[in-house]
């Protein structure tokens, strides 16, 4: 396979035995999780969630979270862990989740991780440096800034002081266009280069798979997937959020589905401009995903199509994991 950059990938890996995780990725209603159940099948597995929203609780319907009968049938870490009013980073999934893997190798089973958060995938398998504490002072003052519609400024600003993690950065991703310009405020250095400075040691070998679709049908399986999750109950689990003071100022609501619930619920959004906005930011979600995994050049991509059996698809993916050297 072929093999990440050190410019994005500074961890230093150790293997002292083989220890292979088999890591599962793709974008938002690609069909991971039918998969991932049915490799459970064929490996004592447990599975890590990379999702950076699945960790919450009571985000049940608007994260596609696996039900309870899903979670029954295989040991899952990292589903309904904290509670949204928690701020919790993808440095510190990282962290948490080697512990998670070497603890999972040390029953004998072997760590499957699934999950289409690319920036946690990253943080678990290659390590990942998050830098110095905050300066709420100054990160208040660049949210002010954010509010009065200075988001464009700030890119130019971080691509002013580091343009390798500029590059990187969804430019509308205003939590790390802030977190990356506290950095360098707190440090005087790039945050790539403070990446780079700090490199974790990675005791595991990681085997990526990701499920790749054609992209009119992935559309149409998101549009599927919100009307679904309306269907679901996605608005009551919003009024559920209301009534527990767990507002949209969180970051972990600050996401596609509740954004746009939250917005119909305030009276801002007719229903039909809700359900629009949400199929719409779905996609583009979907796209930003692919974009970010495109670039890692380890991924075995397998094909899917509305005809292809999930179980075809574990099939495929054990016998590779479990006879190809990494």
């Amino acid at each position: 396979m072929g093999k990440v950059s050190a410019a994005s990938s500074p961890a230093k890996r150790v293997i002292e035995q083989p220890r292979k995780v088999l890591v599962l990725v793709g974008p938002t209603a690609s069909g991971k999780t039918d998969v991932a159940l049915r490799l459970a099948q064929l490996l004592p597995v447990e599975i890590i969630s990379a999702d950076s929203r699945q960790i919450y609780k009571y985000l049940d319907i608007g994260t596609a979270k696996p039900t309870p009968e899903q979670l029954r049938l295989v040991k899952h870490h990292f589903v309904s862990a904290f509670s949204p009013d928690h701020e919790f980073s993808a440095g510190e999934f990282g962290a948490k989740g080697r512990k998670v893997i070497d603890a999972i190798f040390a029953r004998g089973r072997t760590p499957l991780v699934v999950g289409g958060s690319g920036l946690y995938i990253q943080a678990l398998i290659d390590g990942f440096f998050e830098g110095p504490g905050a300066d709420k002072e100054f990160r208040d003052r660049l949210n002010r800034r954010v509010a009065a519609g200075e988001l464009p400024k700030l890119v130019e600003e971080l691509r002013a002081v580091d343009p390798a993690t500029a590059s990187r950065i969804d430019p509308h991703n205003a939590r790390r266009l802030i977190r990356a310009l506290e950095v360098f405020h707190l440090t005087g250095k790039p945050m790539s280069q403070v990446h780079r400075h700090h490199a974790v040691t990675i005791s595991f070998l990681p085997k990526l798979f990701g499920l790749a679709w054609d992209r009119s049908q992935l559309y149409r399986r998101i549009e599927q997937r919100c009307d679904a999750m309306l269907q679901a109950g996605l608005l009551k689990e919003v009024e559920e959020l209301e009534r527990r003071k767990l507002t949209p100022t969180l970051n972990a609501l600050n996401t596609v589905g509740y954004e746009e619930a939250f917005a119909y619920r305030r009276g801002e959004l007719s229903y039909d401009e809700m359900v629009r906005l949400f199929k719409q930011n779905s996609r583009r979600y979907a796209k930003r995903q692919l974009t970010w995994f495109r670039r890692d050049t380890r991924i075995q991509w397998i094909a899917m199509d509305e005809h292809t059996n999930p179980a075809t698809v574990a099939q495929q993916i054990y016998r590779a994991f479990t006879t190809d050297d990494c």
